[in-house]
């Protein structure tokens, strides 16, 4: 494979430092057509779907593509806006309150976002950085708990990047921040202003994506990682175990997943005379159509329709101010030994090195 070469090397060229902010993808417009190109890249991907390429290629274009784009085309257009993709959009907003906190922090640094499959793709949005000389990298997939699905997935995009790069960048990973002290701070005051407003529920419900079991005994850290939010959650919040229930959605074929399973527990605790329950997403960064249509409709249908009262659902941090000036604090601890102060002037650069040639010439 050539090397690409997204712009000539500037020698004296004042090196810039970027934050890359990575969310899982959308498609383009809610229709069959947008969906199926968007889910054939997304089940497309090997970390994504663990099954040998061939025997999957033919189920894929098959069975599920020509089935499934429909039906999530829909899911996709009870929760579009005018805006477009809930989950673009609150992407959008995230990195524009990051990059006005860094700002104000006095970084002088870019903050971008991509999206790991769909539009703008990790690659477009490293080649517009290399023609702006970024050459160094805070890689941030906006996953709070580590899964190899997910996060793995997001670095496969880049480094795939950086191998027909000629000039790779300084990369730094920010792995998880699932048990970030700023992170569940953030997490329990927008729950509290929550219970501030409405009262506190029969039950507390954290619910997040569920990934195949199998994962689990393989040694993937997602399922300890999600429990772990959960608990450092419950014990902020003041909860007892009783109180809250950790749940993982979103099982998609017939292997087993990890468990409890979300739906069916929300059924349970509306036939155990639960009145009331709130539920949140802590392993989404921005709510999307798996917290918007999937948690907020079909899960409050099957609480309700089981014979609860009341079905509470409390959005993602999203682009809240306290949880933009909390990300941005850990994310400044991360960039720790890079210089992010302004660069200099590239004329007044210039001139220093004319005079350190003029210098260097008198001494000879």
């Amino acid at each position: 494979m050539p090397l690409s070469d997204p712009t000539a090397y500037s020698h004296g060229s004042a090196p810039k430092t970027a934050i890359l902010l990575v969310n899982l993808g959308t498609p383009d417009a809610p229709t069959a057509s947008a969906l199926r190109r968007y889910l054939g890249e997304f089940l497309s991907d090997p970390r994504v779907v663990e099954i040998p390429k061939p025997v999957w290629w033919l189920i894929l274009n098959g069975i599920i593509l020509p089935i499934r784009s429909s039906k999530s085309a829909a899911k996709y257009a009870s929760v579009w806006t005018e805006r477009g993709s809930p989950l673009q959009s609150g992407t959008a907003d995230l990195t524009q309150a990051v990059a006005a906190e860094m700002a104000r922090l006095g970084h002088h640094v870019q903050v971008r976002y991509a999206m790991r499959y769909g539009n703008p793709s990790v690659a477009s949005v490293l080649d517009e950085m290399a023609k702006q000389n970024v050459t160094r990298i805070l890689l941030v997939p906006l996953y709070p708990q580590y899964c190899a699905a997910t996060t793995a997935s997001t670095l496969d995009a880049v480094t795939a990047w950086m191998r027909r790069s000629r000039r790779m960048p300084e990369l730094r990973v920010l792995n998880h921040f699932h048990d970030e002290p700023l992170y569940i701070e953030a997490l329990a005051r927008k729950i509290e202003a929550h219970w501030q407003q409405q009262g506190r529920p029969d039950k507390f419900v954290m619910s997040f994506h569920g990934m195949p079991a199998r994962t689990l005994k393989l040694g993937d850290p997602y399922h300890c990682e999600c429990h772990k939010t959960g608990r450092l959650l419950a014990e902020r919040l003041g909860l007892a175990a009783a109180d809250y229930a950790v749940t993982f959605q979103s099982r998609f074929g017939k292997q087993e997943w990890l468990q409890p399973y979300t739906e069916p527990t929300l059924r349970q605790l509306a036939k155990e005379g639960v009145a009331r329950v709130d539920v949140t997403c802590p392993g989404f960064s921005v709510d999307c159509l798996e917290t918007l249509e999937e948690i907020a409709m079909e899960g409050k249908e099957a609480f309700l329709s089981s014979g609860g009262k009341v079905f509470n659902y409390i959005d993602c941090l999203n682009a809240e101010t306290h949880w933009a000036q909390g990300f941005s604090r850990l994310l400044t601890s991360h960039l720790q030994g890079w210089n992010t102060t302004v660069p200099a002037d590239p004329k007044k650069l210039a001139q220093t090195r004319e005079r350190a040639k003029a210098l260097g010439a008198e001494n000879l």
